[in-house]
């Protein structure tokens, strides 16, 4: 059996509405979620045992032991074993999906090294974020992440990501949201003509975790501020529960400038730009040459 290479997209919450928050705890979101030509890639070799090597400029704060998501994912497949490598490009807890966008890229390599369908309804035990990161493709994410309604026809947007390198707790920035049962985006969403009209819309929408990662992380705004005050920027937003925040931009040009402007303002921090939307074709397993 040949190996298996896997892209493994970042995955972007354009809105993130917390709406409610269930008895045992779990939280409720309604959320518009595109991913990006940016992210980490798996290699899949068969092997006799399960090993996994991390390297990338971010693999430094990636553990390799069996806490790591995607060895948890490997052990749903007891009749398979391999040699696995991450390289990773995204910067860890940031908001952007690294996590689960890894172990839906192994999930979905592994589905096809066992000639299975890559159906992800038992990986919502392991993380909310992994059933969307599994098709990689634009999509309406809601209850606490088992909910995911395709979407298409969204406009062509391009981003540019920006990680100032802070590091912020999820369940504390949940624990210090002022409400949890927040209003959800309409039932049926707009029809967008391009990149402006989506941001237009997106403006009035919101990221509800936003504020009280601010709140614990100042550089956050700061982010945000740097991002919307580059040429030709159409909206700047954190994405998830941050650092990690976006610009959203009408051209692969713009976007680029922009990232040139902003990475020799701040040297320090992470920043790419690449394009938004749906990355299906590009997260499909292929083949290791």
């Amino acid at each position: 059996m040949a190996g298996l290479r896997v892209f493994a997209p970042a995955k972007i919450n354009l809105t993130l509405h917390v709406t409610g928050q269930r008895a045992d705890g779990y939280h409720l979101l309604d959320s518009l979620v595109v991913f990006a030509d940016v992210g980490d890639v798996v290699q899949l070799h068969p092997a006799d045992a399960w090993s996994l090597r991390v390297d990338g400029p971010e693999g430094g704060e990636v553990p390799a032991g069996d806490d790591n998501l995607v060895l948890r994912v490997a052990r749903l497949f007891p009749d398979l074993a391999a040699a696995l490598t991450l390289t990773k490009d995204l910067p860890v807890a940031s908001g952007i999906g690294g996590g689960s966008a890894d172990a839906a890229a192994v999930w979905r390599g592994l589905c096809q090294m066992a000639g299975r369908d890559a159906d992800a309804a038992q990986l919502l035990q392991l993380g909310a974020d992994i059933p969307v990161c599994v098709p990689s493709g634009a999509a309406r994410m809601q209850g606490i992440g088992e909910a995911v309604t395709p979407l298409a026809g969204l406009p062509a947007l391009h981003v540019v990501l920006a990680n100032p390198r802070v590091a912020v707790s999820t369940p504390q920035i949940f624990r210090a949201l002022a409400r949890k049962d927040n209003a959800p985006m309409p039932d049926v969403l707009p029809v967008f003509a391009d990149a402006a009209a989506l941001c237009d819309w997106l403006g009035t929408q919101r990221n509800d975790l936003q504020a009280a990662a601010e709140a614990l992380e100042p550089q956050i705004t700061q982010t945000c501020q740097a991002l919307a005050a580059l040429p030709r920027c159409l909206l700047a937003r954190m994405s998830g529960s941050g650092a990690t925040c976006f610009g959203v931009f009408a051209t692969a040009q713009d976007a680029a400038e922009a990232a040139a402007i902003l990475s020799s303002a701040r040297p320090g921090w992470w920043v790419r730009d690449g394009a938004l939307g749906s990355m299906r074709a590009q997260a499909a397993p292929r083949p290791l040459n």
